[in-house]
This record gives structure tokens, sequence and C-alpha cells, in this order.
């Protein structure tokens, strides 16, 4: 018993040691994880003058290796190693500046899920990407916060916070079952405390912390607990190329090497956004640091990944992140634009970690070549591995939205580009881990300014039945549109009904137009009928060459056939069913999901005008 309240009095004691210390500010990550493959963690400890401080560490299974003093007095950076077999406790770190003690204890915790369970998404999923400020409003007491550097929310500036929370995502998620997606991508949640108040969250200041006008850290992990018991994932978005201006570390650098062009007040460099030199066999080198290392804007410096500090402390923190909340899946923002090898070697150690999670790479260059250079294995970028398992298809992209308006009998126009898209398949290690798309938040939306449904139709089912991994931007479902050109806040615009005041609520069936309805309707059918569908998840694909407009392709898996058809004219159009025959088989008739009729397959089809169909041999 007096063993016990001798315990109890110490670690009062170092509590109150803790919550006194006026030399540490903080310590990240905060606390970490026994039982991983690497056994090395880096501690990056804040404080005025902490670097002047020496460290000891007092835990069985814990050992010192090194204390790295920056440039700045008030970083200090301590890696310690894990044993393999040390237990979960509280560590001790004893700070000594000459008779000056400080103790701190630093806790390990056991992970809730071995590594090898942690499953990502991939082509059997659909992702919704969605930006949390312009979702739904769940929580109105936390639409500002004094704490922050200086904003306001403002629902009638485009450009301002509006006051979208993860208590309103958390309040919707029976929508996204009802609608048929399984995995949901936010744009970042982490803090943004930058002036004005940057509401699209590129902009980090924190990185291990939520920003709180979208809530807080348990929140997040809370949402996260609740999507997984309704079967959907979450993809967390992260940027390693850069972080926000009002960030501590560019208020007080680390190290003149912490960022890259760090001299930005005298002499800022901005990137020439041009991606190509990466593969150009001919490019400068000038191109290449312009491109590489320069800053987005003023507002987003640069990190050098290069520094193997930087490199640590992004790696541990998407670890983090992965153990702590239960992600199952990483976005990395502005891939290209982080250094090559360091991107890689975090590939590399998270698909050790994590084998069968999934991290999809922004890398907005639409020739299908760049993009294949960047998928792991490739021998594009041989000898030279980027482990990266899922690229982006801008390529895809570039193509559907510049076939929506063409007449696909034109000499490679409308459905031609898709076709020719598929063609570059050869240079993709993995297609089936290539993510396509019709639109998202950089981007005008599909619609555009119109309210064409057709033509929605037809690009929904082509990226919910071919070779990828598909990603819908939010509010696609309900006709939402709009233009880049207006400002980057008319394609994000509020999804209505997400705040109590909305002239509208599209998420219920009453409060939908009857055309948003329909596109509702269209697509949640294929949606749900694509759940668990193996022809379309891990299927192989057979196309043909355009006929009089009409684009043919299919997905067979296991002797199951999907035959999917789509009349890219607007005039009416018989396909003759005889040149179909090696996918066709000896099948006589089909069952078209979209009309739920079924199809005499002995005798040639008539389409409508931009007619599509899905049809299950």
């Amino acid at each position: 018993m007096r063993k016990t309240l001798l315990t109890l009095v110490l670690f009062i004691i170092a509590s109150t040691m803790n919550a006194a210390s006026k030399n540490i500010d903080k310590i990240e990550p905060s606390f970490w994880y026994v039982g991983m493959k690497n056994p090395k963690l880096q501690l990056m400890v804040y404080g005025a003058n902490i670097a002047s401080w020496d460290v000891a560490v007092n835990y069985p299974g814990v050992r010192l290796g090194s204390v790295v003093k920056l440039e700045s007095p008030n970083y200090l950076l301590i890696y310690l190693f894990l044993d393999e077999e040390v237990k979960p406790g509280k560590v001790q770190l004893t700070f000594t500046q000459g008779k000056k003690k400080e103790i701190q204890y630093y806790e390990l915790k056991e992970r809730s899920h071995k590594g090898t369970e942690r499953i990502g998404f991939d082509a059997s999923d659909v992702l919704y990407m969605l930006m949390p400020d312009r979702f739904a409003n769940g929580n109105p007491a936390n639409d500002n916060d004094n704490t922050l550097s200086p904003s306001k929310a403002d629902r009638k500036d485009p450009n301002a916070r509006h006051g979208g929370d993860l208590a309103g995502i958390s309040e919707h998620l029976d929508y996204f079952n009802e609608l048929g997606v399984t995995a949901l991508w936010f744009t970042p949640v982490l803090e943004n405390s930058m002036t004005g108040g940057s509401y699209h969250g590129y902009a980090t200041t924190n990185y291990y912390k939520v920003d709180p006008r979208f809530g807080s850290n348990e929140e997040y992990k809370s949402l996260i607990d609740k999507a997984h018991e309704k079967k959907l994932k979450i993809v967390m978005d992260m940027i390693f190329n850069h972080c926000g201006s009002e960030h501590p570390w560019l208020l007080d650098m680390p190290s003149h090497d912490w960022f890259n062009f760090p001299d930005y007040e005298k002499k800022f460099v901005q990137t020439n956004f041009k991606l190509t030199p990466h593969v150009d066999p001919y490019a400068s080198k000038y191109d290449f640091k312009t491109m590489n290392d320069g800053w987005f804007v003023r507002s987003m410096p640069d990190l050098n990944q290069r520094n193997p500090h930087v490199l640590r402390y992004l790696i541990q923190n998407s670890f983090w992140w992965i153990e702590y909340a239960g992600i199952d899946g990483i976005r990395m923002d502005t891939y290209p634009y982080a250094d090559f090898d360091a991107m890689a070697e975090w590939m590399k150690e998270l698909n050790e970690e994590y084998p069968n999670f999934n991290v999809v790479g922004e890398s907005w260059v639409t020739e299908p070549a760049y993009t294949a250079y960047w998928q792991k294995d490739s021998k594009l970028s041989a000898p030279r591995n980027s482990n990266l398992k899922t690229v982006m298809d801008f390529s895809f992209f570039e193509k559907v939205n510049q076939a929506k308006h063409e007449e696909s009998t034109e000499d490679w126009k409308g459905l031609n580009r898709i076709y020719n898209n598929f063609v570059y398949d050869f240079l993709y290690p993995n297609p089936l881990s290539v993510m396509a798309f019709l639109d998202n938040h950089d981007t005008n939306r599909f619609l555009e300014d119109g309210h064409d449904i057709a033509a929605l139709k037809q690009a929904i089912t082509l990226l919910l039945t071919t070779r990828r991994i598909p990603q819908i931007y939010y509010g696609t479902e309900i006709m939402m549109n709009g233009k880049k050109d207006v400002s980057d806040g008319n394609v994000r615009k509020d999804f209505p009904g997400g705040w109590k005041d909305d002239a509208q609520n599209a998420f219920t069936r009453e409060g939908r137009t009857t055309e948003q309805n329909e596109a509702f309707d269209y697509i949640s059918k294929i949606l749900h009928w694509r759940k668990g569908n193996e022809a379309i998840s891990k299927g192989g694909m057979t196309q043909f060459l355009p006929q009089n407009g009409i684009y043919v392709y299919s997905r067979t898996y296991e002797g199951k056939t999907v035959m999917v058809i789509l009349n890219g004219t607007s005039k009416e159009q018989s396909l003759p069913i005889k040149n179909y025959s090696e996918v066709i088989k000896n099948h006589v008739s089909g069952k078209d999901i979209v009309s739920d009729k079924a199809i005499d397959l002995t005798t040639d089809l008539h389409l409508s005008p931009r007619q599509s169909m899905i049809i299950e041999l």
C-alpha cells in the first residue's frame, strides 16, 4: 500500500512539474505507439532556449540515439530508439541545464490494429471528395475562433470561411450511404491559423491539430469511427510540399535549410508550375530547381524534404494520423513539387508498415506517360521507384471534359478521346490503381455553367465502369455547377441544406428538384450496383474503336462480363451487334442496369441520342 502511495505521490509531483514547466512549450508528436517496424522516433521539442538543455532518458527498452540542436535555440530534436519488445507506458525524459532540472513523461501507447490490418481504398471503392468548410455546418459555435489568426466566417464572401465542420459531415453519414459511395476524401482538416482563414486547408500551421473551426482531434477520430460503422472509409488530405506562412517554423526557422529558398523576404522565388523537368531529358538545372523548390505563393513556404529532420517529421506525422485517427488512405497534395527521393522513402516506409494501405498522389499533368512515371514500379522512372501506388488521371479528366460537347463521329473527338486515353494504359504498372475523376475543387465543375444532364449521365457511366478508382466531387449528384473564371469559390459552393437557414435542403428527396432527383437516382443506382461487382473492381478490359460515334467496352472477371455502350452523338444510332461477338460470346440476352430492361443480343441495338447502357451478360 505504501509503495502504491509513493508511486502516486511521485506521479503527482511529476505531473505538477510538467504543468509548471516554463521552458518546454510542447513536444511533437505528443505520444507515440509501440510495435512499429521502424524503431526510430523523433521528438521535436519547442521552448524558449530549449537547445541549451541536455536530455536523459530512463525507460526499459528505450535508448537515446542523438540530440540535435538546430540553428534556432528554440527547438530541440531528440531521437529515441524503441526496442521491439518495449511496453506501453510513460517514458521519463529528464531535461537539465546546469542545476536546473525538468522532467517530462512521454507516453507510448498500444496500437489498436496491426499495420497489416489497415486496409486502404482501391478500385472497389468510389471516393466522394468534399470540402468540410462548404459541406455542412453542424456546430455554428465554432465558426470563429479568437485564438487563431484573424478571420471571420462570412457565407456572402466566396473566399472566406463559411462555417462547415466535422459535426456537419457526421450528421450526414447516412446521406453518403444512400448515395452509394464507399469512401470520403476531405480537403485538409488540420489547423490553418492564417489571416483571412484559409478555408481550403492547404496552409497548415499545426500538423498535429485539427483546426478548431472544424472541430477537435477527438471529433475527427469519432467521425472516422462512426464512418467505419457505416462501412465508409476516410481519406486524409496531406501536404508535404509546403505549410502555411504563419506556421511557427517560418516565424522562427529551425535551421536555414528547413525551407527551400529561405531568403524569401529579400528574394522570393515562385515555382514555375511546370512539372516537365522531372522527365525532360534536356531539362536545365535552373528550371528544375525553380519548379521543385520554388514556393507556390508567399503564404505557402516550400518545405525542404532533403533535410532529413524535416522528412522524418513528416513521415512520422502521416503514421501518427493512421494510428491515432484510423484513416483509411491519404491523398497527397502537389506530389511532384516535393523531392522525389524523399517522397519515395516516405512511401517505402509506409508500404512496409502498412502494406494494404493506399496513397494517391496529385500529379497535375495531362500526358499519360508523365502520370505513369509516378506510379510504383514504373519502368519509366527506373532505376528510381516512387513507391506510390495510386496516381490521378488528369488525362482522363481533360479528355472527358473536351468530349462532353463534341460529336463522337468526328475524327478523334468526343468519345474517341476517351478510347485514346485508355490506349496508353500499357504505360501504367497497375491501371486498376489509377484514380479517375470528372472534376474536383481545383477545376471547373463538369457541368460548368450548364445543366446538361445527358452529358453528366454519360460521363458518370464511364467513370463508374471503367478500369480505374473513381472519385466524385461533392454536389455532382445534385448537378451543382460553376466555373473558376468567376472565382475558386464559385466551384466550391455550399451544399444546399448544410446550413439551418438554407432555403433548400438537397440532402432530402423532398428538398431536391425533379432534375436533381433524376441525377441523384441515376448516379446512386450505378453506385449501389457497383458495390461488390468484381467485374468492375478487378476485371480486365476490352475496348472497341468507336464506330458511328458509339463507344463500346467490356469488363470481365472470372466468367462475369459487363458490356458498356455509349452513344456519343446527338442522333439515334444503330449498333451492329455482330461486331462485338468476342465479348458477347454465346449470350443471347442481357440486362441493362440503367433501364432495368432485358436486352436482346441476337439483333442490332437501337440507341437514342447520348444514351448509355450497362449490360450484364
